[in-house]
């Protein structure tokens, strides 16, 4: 295997294979990013008299080259190769001769994997971002349809007060805008550039980092080469974070999900082709999907807890710890975007049962609020009010005509179910995606 450090004397095969593990395989999501950041170093390069000019044009054109089959799929690391900096490196050398040797001037692997990761993590939280939007959206539209539609709204697990399923789909739109709040806090802390900052004690070079900052496209860099790398971890755990919070979301729904479609409630359902089956009971119609939606985001919300037991106790500076950081993290952004679109589309085949106090009585304890008020209203104090409609529900006496709509109920404060503010729920998502 060819390593960027060697010195002439190798590691054992044994050595290697358990340093390195699968990071090879992880490396090709970070192909592109390499690519972007080295054009971006010999650019500032050849500025500052580091490279001849003619000599990053030929670098340039070459990094197009592998860029381009990069995106063709045509990429691929060799056995030869350690991680993905010293691919691109061997191919260099390989077809440009010493002119390929050059390109890593003035950087560690340390600056350089930082602002693959950098660049990488940036993408998969604006397409996660994206995700959660087209979401939001779903539940905003869902929200409105059924706004008029009531639903028995649970305390403690039993039957409490009204609500409705406007109230219910608006109010996961809603926690999505919170969520936004941590993806972009996530994207922020990202949103640095380390390049420059070599092994974490910056370089003798007169490199241009504002420079590189500009072409990479970041909004600011990391200013001190040290906390550039100490950035290591601290970037992950923010992105850690905002999965863990759209996770929590969407985990809440999934539960939501599996209880209403239970047969003992049967307030939504979706078309069999998207539920399974028993091998032995005939009538079965099982959330599987809610399920292992519930299910993977309950572990999408341990990457945090990985994360930071993984990078705690250190002192500052790089240690080889760090490499297991994409093995958490990769697939958690992959198991995120996954969670997300398969929500969405069980949200495009939900059945919402729209007659629900119309065929149980059960649910008539939940209007008992409704006269409480109303007796309240008339002059009656509330704990009189309270104690007379407590006795008459244990004497089998209470009474209450059902509404059929939403609107017929006197809830009209912002965030009940006759005001559920979904222009306001908007304007609070516009406001915490904008970056």
């Amino acid at each position: 295997m060819q390593t960027l450090w060697n010195k002439g004397v190798s590691a054992t095969d044994i050595v290697e294979d358990f340093t390195v593990g699968n990071d090879r395989e992880l490396d090709l999501k970070l192909a592109k990013y390499d690519v972007l950041g080295s054009k971006a170093h010999i650019a500032m390069l050849a500025e500052v008299g580091l490279l001849a000019k003619d000599e990053e044009q030929i670098l340039q054109k070459e990094l197009d080259n592998i860029l381009g089959e990069i995106e063709a799929g045509n990429f691929v690391m060799e056995d030869e190769a350690e991680d993905i900096h010293s691919q691109i490196e061997i191919l260099l050398t390989r077809r440009l001769g010493d002119i390929g040797k050059k390109i890593h001037s003035g950087r560690s692997r340390n600056d350089q994997v930082l602002v693959d990761l950098k660049l990488y993590m940036r993408d998969e939280l604006d397409a996660m971002a994206e995700e959660v939007l087209a979401l939001f959206a779903q539940y905003q539209s869902l929200s409105e349809q059924y706004k008029e539609v009531l639903l028995p709204g649970y305390t403690h697990a039993q039957v409490a007060m009204p609500s409705s399923f406007g109230l219910w789909f608006g109010a996961y739109a809603e926690t999505l805008a919170d969520d936004m709040v941590m993806i972009r806090a996530a994207r922020k802390i990202a949103d640095q550039n380390p390049l420059g900052s070599a092994a974490g004690y910056g370089s003798s070079f007169p490199l241009d980092r504002k420079m590189t900052t500009r072409l990479l496209g970041f909004e600011d860099l990391h200013w001190n080469s040290i906390a550039a790398q100490m950035s290591r971890s601290k970037a992950e755990k923010a992105a850690a974070a905002a999965i863990a919070a759209v996770s929590s979301t969407l985990n809440k729904f999934a539960a939501d999900c599996c209880m209403y479609m239970c047969t003992n409630f049967r307030f939504i359902s979706f078309p069999d082709s998207l539920t399974t089956g028993s091998s032995i009971m005939p009538h079965k119609k099982n959330p599987d999907v809610w399920e292992m939606v519930r299910a993977k985001t309950n572990r999408l919300q341990s990457v945090q807890n990985e994360i930071a037991l993984l990078a705690t106790n250190q002192p500052h500076g790089y240690h080889r710890d760090y490499q297991l950081l994409k093995d958490i993290l990769f697939p958690a952004f992959e198991m995120m975007h996954t969670c997300l679109r398969m929500t969405g589309y069980m949200l495009e085949h939900i059945i919402v049962n729209e007659h629900i106090l119309e065929l149980e009585s059960k649910y008539d304890p939940m209007f008992t609020v409704e006269v409480v008020n109303n007796k309240v209203v008339s002059g009656v104090p509330f704990r009189d009010a309270y104690k007379e409609v407590g006795i008459a529900v244990q004497e089998g006496r209470f009474k209450f005509d059902k509404p059929t709509a939403a609107s017929q109920l006197a809830h009209t404060h912002e965030g009940s179910i006759g005001n559920l503010c979904t222009e306001e729920i908007k304007k609070k998502m516009d406001k915490a995606s904008k970056w």
